[in-house]
């Protein structure tokens, strides 16, 4: 799959909290029925089995609509079902092995939370940053927010995609204008809506201006 930046720009990340009795590959083409343009699935607590079982659930509904199909983490999972790509933290494997691994052409998002980690990243393979945490999030504990400038300081030195994640919803994503993003990651905003093709759709129009 050949990536562009327009790709980020709508980014979900997954979140069996919000399924209640709900599929989560219905859920995830609701998103993208809705405008969603890359999806990543994130599973912290299912075995490597389960996860890959459910990884080609949500990966055919991606191929289906030509959306890029990423994996949290786990980089078993990412090479037995082939996703577009993988996005790790700067707690799991190093960016360099990671890319090592899956070869040049696959997509490869790292977490950065400061300019340094941002630059560091970029040189060890990463295609695109996620940047963040931007609010605060229930998704994650113990994370501390990064300020609009610190994240202008990153798009500025930095000359790969970012996109800004953590707590970024339909009110509060107009506070990201100005900073040379190409992407917002969300997961409550569309994943705990009750119409999520239309949180989906909403989410994007809104957003549009932070890219134009």
């Amino acid at each position: 799959m050949n990536f562009t930046n327009e790709q980020l720009n709508l980014y979900l990340v997954t979140d069996r909290h919000w399924l209640a009795n709900r599929n989560l590959e219905d859920d995830v083409e609701k998103a993208i029925l809705g405008g969603v343009t890359m999806v990543q699935l994130r599973e912290k607590n299912i075995d490597n089995d389960s996860f890959i079982e459910l990884a080609k659930k949500v990966k055919q509904v991606c191929n289906k609509y030509k959306v890029p199909f990423i994996i949290n983490d786990n980089l078993e999972v990412a090479l037995a079902v082939d996703s577009d790509g993988i996005h790790i933290g700067q707690d799991d494997l190093p960016a360099s092995l990671v890319r090592q691994k899956i070869g040049p052409d696959k997509i490869l998002g790292v977490s950065a939370h400061n300019l340094d980690e941002a630059i560091a990243a970029k040189k060890a393979g990463a295609t695109y940053l996620g940047a963040g945490a931007m609010f605060s999030t229930t998704t994650k504990d113990n994370t501390t927010n990064l300020s609009i400038e610190q994240l202008q300081a990153i798009t500025k030195n930095v000359d790969i995609p970012v996109v800004a994640i953590g707590g970024i919803n339909y009110d509060n994503c107009l506070s990201l204008k100005n900073c040379n993003l190409a992407g917002i990651a969300v997961v409550s905003a569309i994943m705990a809506a009750t119409n999520i093709s239309e949180a989906a759709s909403n989410l994007k129009k809104r957003a549009q201006v932070i890219y134009d």
